[in-house]
């Protein structure tokens, strides 16, 4: 059995789960919304819905309709479609029920909404996620010895609320509106170097600046509608542009427990054939 594995999400950390799957033979494909929300977008496949192709480490997402998703396929690259609610799943000429997997990397840290379709492997990617209940398998997300497990009853650890390490580094709206960026993923910034602005519906401008001196190694698409409050940004202090363009190593774990959870389960598959 080759299974086609649906990404629900292509951010930076659904694109490590991404990378690994692709890079082992796998057939995957990502669905994601009209206007991602990824920041981390020079390692995002999601960043293919806004440029129509993204090549993250070796690997090229392509944007594609329904009736170029089995070519895309067979040309080695990896589809986005845009698809927020997984309606693919009921698609009976691109997706079969005995033989498609599905995992749910949009890291929605709140209970899912029901799937509405019976495939033999659903996972999900931390908070929200109750293996047994809601998927059959979660993996851990949260930095700490547990990342990456594979957990096939009960959940992972709750949501801290907090960013991991200096939480200054997260850049956040100071208003909802438009994003006009003055700076570009890769750049070296200055603390207090002005990084974007964000004009609301009234005109008026509010200033994003750097925390510190480092890299900016994320920031969100301007044709997302800005909400106030909402992740924007992110700088990295360690000041290492050729970072912005490799998948972390976060995203590397988690993709690794879902790659053990896929063998896990195809194995579990073709014994019961045997038998």
């Amino acid at each position: 059995m080759n299974p086609l594995i649906l990404i629900r999400g292509g951010g930076d950390l659904a694109s490590g789960t991404i990378l690994r799957l692709h890079r082992v033979g796998f057939q995957v494909a990502v669905l994601e919304l009209s206007k991602p929300l990824a920041v981390r977008r020079s390692v995002s496949f999601s960043e293919a819905v806004y440029e129509g192709t993204q090549t993250v480490e070796g690997a090229t997402a392509r944007l594609v309709s329904a009736d170029q998703f089995q070519v895309t396929l067979e040309a080695g690259e990896i589809p986005v479609l845009i698809d927020p609610n997984a309606n693919v799943l009921r698609n009976q000429f691109l997706t079969s029920p005995r033989s498609t997997f599905l995992v749910d990397a949009r890291l929605l840290k709140k209970e899912p909404e029901q799937l509405g379709a019976d495939i033999p492997l659903h996972i999900g990617l931390g908070p929200g996620f109750r293996a047994g209940e809601n998927c059959h398998a979660v993996i851990e997300t949260r930095r700490s010895h547990t990342l990456g497990r594979v957990l096939w009853s009960g959940e992972t650890q709750p949501d801290s609320g907090k960013p991991e390490g200096d939480p200054r580094r997260v850049l956040r709206a100071p208003d909802s509106g438009q994003l006009i960026p003055h700076a570009n993923i890769g750049d070296h910034v200055k603390e207090g170097q002005l990084i974007a602005e964000i004009q609301n519906f009234a005109g008026n401008k509010s200033r994003v600046v750097s925390p510190f001196d480092g890299t900016l190694r994320g920031l969100i698409h301007p044709r997302v509608e800005i909400i106030e409050g909402m992740k924007i940004g992110d700088v990295d202090v360690r000041n290492d542009p050729t970072l912005c363009t490799l998948v972390s190593d976060k995203a590397l774990a988690i993709g690794g427990g879902v790659l053990e959870a896929v063998w896990i389960k195809l194995n579990e598959i073709n014994n019961s054939i045997q038998v």
